[in-house]
């Protein structure tokens, strides 16, 4: 049997909150405007950053970056374009990212990845508020003092079907107090 395929990665979840609702209302606008968000906004960044789209399904996207100061980063940039192309649309009708940032070994099988590490990611970005970005302490440990963000402490959070508490940081949006 070979051996397991395994790596550090700093891996990113993120979905777009609402979408259900947003689909309801509009279906084949809403898929319109994501498909241009994608396009035009989110997946540059994710190359221009050395990230990687593992798969998407619907409104998810699970991501995978070698260094963590390049997926936060990069996600922070995103939601901050995000934040202001939404800046006129009315609130019921605007696509905005939840996401969650972890750090850890993944278990690498073909073009997917598996492990802890990817379940805490999709865990954080359910805390997460629309249009923000929840991280692991890990991944706040080791960006903290190179990136220009700020990030406040939530606590330790036990999260769904994950064995132990996670520390979780919210990173500050731009003009928040």
């Amino acid at each position: 049997m070979p051996r397991e395929q395994r790596r550090l990665a700093a891996i990113v979840s993120a979905d777009v909150a609402g979408y259900s609702r947003l689909m309801g209302r509009d279906e084949s606008g809403t898929l319109a405007a994501l498909k241009a968000l994608r396009r035009e906004l989110i997946d540059p960044k994710i190359s221009e950053h050395g990230g990687r789209i593992v798969k998407t399904a619907g409104d998810d996207l699970l991501l995978e970056f070698a260094s963590v100061v390049d997926a936060v980063r990069c996600v922070s940039e995103i939601q901050a374009a995000m934040a202001a192309h939404n800046a006129d649309i009315p609130a019921d009708r605007r696509i905005e990212l939840r996401i969650g940032v972890n750090i850890g070994d993944i278990i690498v099988d073909g073009d997917d990845i598996f492990g802890d590490g990817v379940n805490v990611a999709a865990r954080l970005q359910g805390l997460a508020t629309p249009g923000g970005i929840c991280l692991s302490g890990r991944v706040q440990e080791d960006v903290r003092d190179k990136l220009d963000i700020a990030f406040e402490d939530t606590g330790d959070q036990q999260l769904k079907n994950i064995a132990r508490p996670v520390r979780v940081y919210s990173v500050k949006r731009s003009g928040a107090p």
